[in-house]
């Protein structure tokens, strides 16, 4: 397991919001950043001890027509990659003043974005990606053609044609240091990518196996390079949906509420982490505010938020 390392309590923690959709197939997620903040997260990651700050919304264009999409067909990137740009910056920004940025979505498509504002500060990263799906489609694998299923090929430099990689640095991402946690829902193409790249994956077959605390452990190691060296992105659609049921992509026998916050919390004691999304959080879809709730709940446990 990566060395311990204490959550730095003087540490500046800054929330940006991206109320993108775009990138999904289902709209509503652009609700998710102000459905997370009205759960309660500042007060609550001021309650252990950091100081908060607030930097808004990232710009992101609204009233978009509905687009097809498909095989060589990709949806909405000119709004996505205008999106994404303004994440890059914002997280670039947040990193140089010696913040920790706390990423609030809006769908997972904001992660080209943010893995690339990462890497304008330290290069090429390690990431955590806790999800139910891959995101590793192209758009020439992409069955849908919604740019949420293709972020990590994004920021593996699959797709300079589109993310110009004098905005977009690729990779942005090692594809040795990606370690992806609770998958169970791939695309013919994304399990190709996987084995033919050699990447790192644990699926929920896995963590049936051997359990959360040695999966974790195991991709820790293999993400982290020493403090501050790893970005994490936790798709909520990760958890089983009995548990989080206000996402747009749910897949039956996913991670348990317990599962989950065991895996914030080894990232908080590792201090491998340099930043973090959450993304798909769908108040249109959700049970009351009971999504919302557990994002917070899970963000304030990767800052290090204990039991004792």
């Amino acid at each position: 397991m990566a060395s311990s390392q204490p959550p730095d309590l003087t540490r500046l923690v800054e929330l940006i919001g991206v109320p993108l959709e775009y990138g999904a197939g289902r709209r509503g997620v652009a609700l998710g950043p102000e459905a997370i903040r009205a759960a309660g997260l500042k007060a609550q990651i001021e309650a252990l001890g950091y100081a908060v700050r607030d930097a808004g919304d990232v710009p992101v264009e609204t009233g978009l027509a509905a687009q097809s999409g498909g095989p060589d067909r990709p949806r909405h990137v000119e709004p996505i990659r205008r999106a994404c740009a303004a994440v890059a910056d914002g997280i670039e920004r947040s990193m140089r003043a010696g913040a920790f940025p706390i990423i609030l979505g809006g769908d997972h498509s904001l992660a080209i974005g943010a893995l690339a504002g990462a890497a304008r500060v330290n290069g090429k990263q390690g990431v955590i990606w806790i999800d139910a799906h891959a995101d590793i489609n192209t758009p020439a694998t992409s069955p849908s053609g919604n740019v949420h299923g293709m972020s990590i090929a994004a920021a593996l430099g699959d797709m300079r044609a589109l993310f110009d990689p004098d905005v977009f640095p690729t990779p942005s991402v090692q594809a040795g240091r990606c370690a992806f946690i609770g998958l169970r829902d791939l695309d013919a193409g994304e399990k190709r990518a996987i084995r033919e790249r050699g990447m790192s994956s644990f699926t929920m077959s896995d963590i049936d196996r051997v359990g959360m605390a040695k999966v974790m452990e195991r991709a820790l190691e293999i993400a982290g390079r020493g403090a501050a060296s790893v970005h994490v992105s936790v798709d909520i659609d990760a958890l089983d949906p009995i548990t989080a049921p206000g996402t747009g992509t749910p897949v039956a026998g996913g991670l348990t509420y317990r599962e989950a916050h065991l895996a914030m919390e080894m990232i908080a004691e590792s201090g491998v982490a340099h930043s973090l999304e959450i993304v798909e959080v769908n108040p249109t879809l959700d049970d009351g505010v009971a999504t919302a709730r557990i994002a917070v709940e899970l963000i304030c446990s990767a800052l290090g938020k204990s039991i004792l």
